[in-house]
């Protein structure tokens, strides 16, 4: 992994080499109605050097919803630069039944329209036939809909296919955190004794949508959650950033699995063109990342030295403690690392 690179105080920025940048959109460019400090500028610098490009799960709004969104915060943006769960799941889609099929569409207009672009037959209903059920998450979406996608879906595997954009277990709305596709999807799961094939992150396809899309020969992703994010795109073999100003912290990070520890940790997108620090090994195994400095003895997670900044204390943690191979859970970890 490039989180740290060598035996020098600093190494090249986050996106050197990059041809193509891959952003998450809640978390790391907005939250809510509002864009998230330092986003916009940063990503529309970033646009200079590199193709920039928004990826989501959201499977309730089409590219162009979200493009016209991204434009409203000031970023040059266009609804071919937006690549979306339906997008991935109707390329799934086409590599499992006939052109021009009829599919049984559960979701909104951000999935239907998409399905329908592509040249299938969007119906509601398993009494039409339906040669696959394709499913995401849309706020209408109610028990009549998921017992239709139950009734199609019978015969367990056995049964015609079934494609869902995404998994994700919540969804930020407004007033809080609410139910996402995971909990739709795993109602029908719960009816029909079977899985969905998923194209949105973690799972590997929207990557590929949208490594086909740009033709993307370096790219690097940007998400504020370790088990979406960064775990798809670790799965993808795509570098990847894992900016605080979302979702996981720094009580995740330093429990982060081997399958989901980012490539870069940042406080917010200005340092995607700031030299990113390196990491020496220092006296009695100490992880030095700038003037902070952590080991782990034993079982015990030690500060060497706090250091100047918060931030690479964070990141010789997170080094130290994945270098150890010990599960989080056996270690005492100081307050002061994740608070």
């Amino acid at each position: 992994m490039a989180l740290f690179r060598a035996r020098n105080s600093a190494g090249p920025t986050p996106l050197e080499g990059v041809d193509v940048v891959l952003a998450d959109l809640d978390g790391v460019v907005y939250k809510g109605h509002e864009a998230i400090p330092h986003a916009v500028e940063s990503l529309n610098r970033a646009a200079e050097q590199a193709r920039v490009a928004y990826i989501t799960n959201n499977a309730s709004r089409t590219d162009a919803a979200v493009a016209k969104q991204l434009q409203g915060f000031g970023l040059s943006v266009e609804a071919t630069d937006v690549v979306t769960s339906p997008q991935a799941a109707v390329r799934l889609l086409a590599g499992l039944v006939p052109e021009g099929s009829r599919i049984l569409v559960i979701g909104g207009e951000g999935l239907s329209s998409v399905v329908a672009d592509a040249g299938f037959t969007v119906v509601e209903s398993a009494d039409d036939e339906p040669a696959a059920v394709i499913q995401g998450f849309a706020p209408e979406i109610g028990w009549k809909q998921l017992a239709e996608a139950s009734f199609a879906l019978a015969g367990g595997d056995e049964g015609i296919p079934w494609v869902a954009t995404n998994t994700d277990w919540t969804i930020p709305v407004a007033r809080g955190v609410a139910p996402g596709n995971g909990t739709l999807v795993s109602a029908v799961h719960t009816a029909v004794g079977r899985l969905p094939v998923v194209a949105g992150k973690p799972e590997v396809a929207i990557f590929d949508e949208a490594r086909t899309r740009f033709g993307a020969k370096h790219p690097i992703f940007i998400g504020d959650r370790l088990d979406t994010d960064v775990l798809g795109a670790n799965r993808a073999g795509i570098d990847s950033v894992l900016v605080l100003t979302g979702i996981d912290r720094a009580k995740q990070l330093l429990a982060a699995g081997a399958d989901s520890r980012p490539t870069y940790i940042l406080d917010d997108l200005r340092g995607l063109h700031e030299p990113y620090p390196t990491a020496e090994k220092g006296r009695g195994g100490a992880v030095v990342v700038g003037d902070a400095a952590v080991r782990v003895n034993g079982t015990t997670v030690e500060i060497v030295r706090e250091g100047s900044d918060p931030l690479n204390l964070l990141r010789a943690a997170c080094r130290a403690i994945w270098d150890s191979g010990l599960a989080i859970y056996a270690l005492d970890v100081p307050e002061r690392l994740y608070t």
